[in-house]
């Protein structure tokens, strides 16, 4: 074969993996409208309005003859997709593992979730239950989804360009809910003049994310192949997947020790993001209006913030950013912790704190487990680290509200959290990243 073959077929590989990566990006532009503007903003006031219509004299429904108060229905409708998730998770990972079928396996998810999420246009009255059952199976079809999407980084980036195509990915998910959050709030701020009822306005916008995940998952599903699997193994059962793939990461300790220490900052990351709408109501005194601005705010810096950790990873390695992020979080808490009440311009300047290392620090954090995963084990081993992102993160929760029930101060609960990443940061400082990527069978690239 000659010189000259050789070169085409070396630039035909490149530019192969340029047309996947430029689709990867897209199943993070396509279902991160459902995580923006469905849980984040809408959903969670509203399906509690729809239960506490629904609910008796005392504030109960009664979901299969289980008196639950209608402001908790929310919560539990997100902890039992959890508990779905973890379920299936493994079961997917395996299979996808095992078969070499990721990209039918990422469509069914997609669509199953795509699907539900616009199912909720029909959410209205007192319909509680069905919008608990759409939560549940939109939520636990978006892990999976996002499981799958994960495993294919190693598959289309060498080991040299991950941080930057991870960031990427993150970037183009951040952008897109940005764009969709303020389009769903011109919408919802003016519904009288497109001749819509305020519950209407918001069952459009919970379902033009359902339809915007459905329609750009296309691209990925387009550009995105297989590949041959090197196994072929009847799957287990969801929990005796999930401990076998836990079996398996105890011969790679130091992959195990990473997976630690990402759970823990990572508790600490989702529960800022989830407790500072409550932080600016309840102790800052902020409006709704204020904290939907400081969504769209984050949302739009951590686009920034995504590219921008990108690029210093590749000067000073994935590691170190990442452990600069954590340090970066911890300042930012501790400004908040002072933050004056009925100042809406500091909490903006809080969230944009949390806008900027937010992208960078999760997009620097799959990239680098990446290098971590032993060939052939992708979407099992990325089925654990998604129950990690998502399926284990009540700890912090779990703190913010002891340390509020004991204190009375959100201050006091906010603070609180600073102990994740200290932890965090001293368990991935820990981590000797370049033995662990040779440990694990894969080559080590020159700045991680």
């Amino acid at each position: 074969m000659g010189t000259d073959t050789l070169r085409k077929d070396a630039a035909d590989d490149t530019a192969g993996l340029r047309r996947e990566q430029r689709g990867w990006y897209f199943y993070d532009w396509a279902c991160s409208v459902y995580s923006t503007s469905v849980v984040t903003v809408f959903l969670g006031p509203y399906l509690t309005a729809v239960a506490e219509r629904a609910a008796d004299a005392d504030g109960y429904v009664h979901p299969l003859g289980v008196p639950v108060r209608a402001g908790s229905f929310f919560a539990y409708s997100v902890s039992l997709s959890v508990i779905l998730a973890v379920v299936v998770m493994p079961v997917v990972g395996g299979v996808a593992d095992r078969t070499g079928r990721k990209k039918p396996l990422l469509a069914a998810a997609a669509y199953i979730g795509a699907a539900a999420t616009t199912g909720m246009f029909f959410l209205d009255g007192d319909r509680y239950l069905l919008g608990g059952a759409l939560l549940v199976v939109a939520n636990a079809a978006q892990s999976v989804g996002m499981m799958l999407y994960n495993s294919y980084l190693p598959q289309i980036a060498p080991p040299e360009e991950r941080d930057a195509v991870s960031s990427r990915g993150w970037a183009f998910g951040y952008a897109a809910g940005s764009t969709v959050l303020v389009a769903n709030l011109v919408l919802y701020s003016a519904h009288d003049s497109f001749g819509l009822t305020e519950t209407a306005a918001v069952r459009v916008c919970l379902a033009s994310a359902g339809l915007w995940w459905g329609a750009f998952t296309l691209v990925p599903l387009r550009r995105l192949r297989d590949r041959h699997a090197r196994v072929e193994r009847a799957p287990a059962a969801g929990l005796r997947q999930l401990a076998a793939t836990v079996r398996d990461m105890r011969r790679h300790p130091l992959t195990l020790a990473f997976l630690l220490a990402y759970l823990i900052y990572n508790d600490g990351i989702q529960t800022v993001i989830t407790q500072a709408s409550v932080y600016g109501s309840q102790e800052l005194g902020l409006g709704q209006s204020t904290l939907i601005m400081a969504v769209l705010l984050v949302q739009v810096l951590a686009v920034a913030g995504a590219l921008a950790m990108g690029r210093l990873a590749r000067t000073y390695g994935a590691q170190r950013t990442i452990l600069g992020s954590l340090v970066a979080w911890t300042l930012t808490l501790a400004a908040g912790y002072f933050l004056p009440a009925n100042a809406p311009v500091f909490f903006f300047v809080l969230a944009a704190g949390i806008g900027l290392v937010l992208g960078g620090s999760q997009a620097l954090s799959r990239s680098l487990f990446s290098h971590l995963v032993p060939p052939g084990k992708e979407a099992e081993y990325f089925s654990a680290y998604e129950l990690s992102d998502r399926g284990m993160s009540w700890l912090g929760p779990l703190l913010f509200g002891m340390t509020y029930q004991l204190t009375g101060s959100y201050r006091s609960a906010i603070i609180s959290l600073v102990a994740f990443f200290v932890i965090g940061f001293v368990l991935l400082a820990r981590v000797p990243v370049r033995r662990a990527i040779g440990e694990a069978g894969n080559p080590v690239p020159g700045k991680i």
